[in-house]
């Protein structure tokens, strides 16, 4: 075990065997935009325990990114932040910034999905890594050098020595988010999110990419919070799911029952327009109609009311609240038609 992992472990808050690692009740974010305040999360609530892998799916402008930001305490200075985040015990809503830096990159990191402007050009990415290693650990440049190796390493860099030394433009793509992704180990977090970690690369190293967070994270036993649009990899990689649209979890479960039983109507208009192998040439993929609307024009009741051939009045009048999925209290979407939604649906998961 390595010194900072040693640090690490001592330095961690101490828990109850029985608490969630992270706790988010009716998270509501408000941003200031051109026309006015703008609700841009809504009631988002779910739990992560140490271990957990969880998958967070919507359309770009849906909330996934945000979701994110307010976990790591990255929200624009104007944010209004309501509701509650537990992490390891400690309530986050409210922290001040000198409090969310001892936390960031320590406790909670996070990968974030364009390498090339997240890292600094102008430092080595050797000292980039062993930049939070001295501020959160002590260690001095020597002692991070020597970490910051072992982690290139560990995220298997190919010729990781010489690498250390490297500016980021002299990496390729893969090589700079596997760079990104040893800063986010780099001192033992419990927490990882993923923003969309595979976005910036080409469909094989997305893959291996992936594998590699996803082994990492089994073998520190952290949990993982992976924000993206790709259904196959989801399927893959992460035990539950959350469906996100107009900054609400419209639907979440264990992956295979979300998958399996399409309870949402956005959820089923996401699994219809994904492309599939085999389909004859010039099919056209279903679509759903219109688009995500802007923060400052999403209804008041059901966000997805404005696209969904299923709405009624009842569905503008209020925010459904989340109801079972066939009885299970684990699988839970929110929508006052679900019956007949769930009559509809019933699909395999989906591959890669």
């Amino acid at each position: 075990m390595s010194t900072a992992e040693r640090l690490s472990d001592t330095d961690a808050p101490q828990m109850s065997a029985a608490e969630p690692l992270l706790q988010v009740r009716g998270l509501r974010v408000t941003l200031h935009t051109p026309r006015g305040p703008a609700d841009a999360l809504r009631d988002v609530s779910f739990t992560l325990r140490r271990g957990d892998t969880v998958g967070l799916i919507g359309e770009s402008g849906s909330g996934k990114s945000l979701t994110g930001l307010a976990l790591i305490g990255l929200l624009p200075e104007s944010a209004r932040v309501g509701g509650s985040i537990r992490f390891e015990g400690r309530e986050l809503v409210g922290l001040d910034e000198r409090a969310w830096c001892r936390l960031r990159g320590d406790r909670i990191a996070m990968v974030f999905q364009e390498p090339t402007t997240s890292l600094n050009p102008l430092h080595p990415v050797g000292r980039q890594i062993g930049e939070s290693l001295k501020l959160h650990r002590r260690l001095d440049a020597r002692a991070a050098r020597s970490e910051a190796l072992r982690l290139l390493d560990r995220v298997r860099m190919p010729q990781a020595a010489r690498r250390l030394d490297a500016w980021p433009h002299q990496l390729s793509g893969g090589q700079r988010q596997r760079v990104l992704i040893a800063i986010a180990l780099a001192c033992g977090p419990a927490l990882l999110i993923g923003d969309e970690p595979t976005t910036a690369l080409d469909a094989t190293l997305q893959r291996e990419v992936l594998q590699l967070i996803v082994a990492l994270v089994r073998e520190d036993g952290m949990a993982l919070l992976l924000i993206s649009h790709d259904l196959g990899l989801m399927s893959e990689h992460v035990q539950r799911t959350m469906v996100m649209y107009g900054g609400s979890v419209v639907e979440s479960g264990a992956t295979a029952d979300v998958f399996r039983r399409l309870a949402h109507p956005y959820t089923r208009g996401l699994f219809a327009a994904r492309p599939r192998i085999g389909l004859p040439r010039g099919t056209r993929l279903p679509t759903i109609p219109g688009r995500v609307p802007e923060l400052a024009d999403l209804p008041a009741g059901c966000p997805f009311a404005d696209r969904c051939d299923r709405v009624t009045d009842a569905c503008r009048a209020a925010p459904p609240p989340p109801v079972p999925v066939a009885g299970d209290a684990n699988h839970l979407a929110r929508c006052i038609h679900l019956d007949a939604t769930s009559e509809a649906a019933g699909s395999p998961v989906p591959g890669p």
